[in-house]
């Protein structure tokens, strides 16, 4: 997760007991913890907002405030997108 004082470079949009979500937040924690990246978590039933821009689409993952991937996140691509490369390291 976010480590204090450094902003978290990736945020994954979810609810609570989605099975997409679960298997997102395992390739987000992986990718984050090799590349030393912070990530950070919202729910989309606690922020209106995000409930009518993204209910259809979660998980939703950013990328430096950036829409980055829906329903799945591929790991090779969320890699190069931290500059680090497509392969595990």
């Amino acid at each position: 997760m976010s480590a204090a004082g450094k902003a978290a470079r990736v945020r994954l949009v979810g609810r609570e007991g989605c099975h997409l979500c679960d298997a997102a937040r395992e390739v987000i924690a992986r990718v984050c913890a090799d590349l030393g990246e912070s990530y950070d978590e919202v729910s989309v039933d606690e922020d209106d907002e995000l409930l009518a821009a993204y209910a259809d689409e979660i998980p939703v993952t950013f990328v430096d405030g950036r829409r980055h991937d829906f329903w799945r996140v591929d790991e090779a691509r969320l890699r190069a997108a931290l500059g680090g490369g497509a392969t595990r390291g």
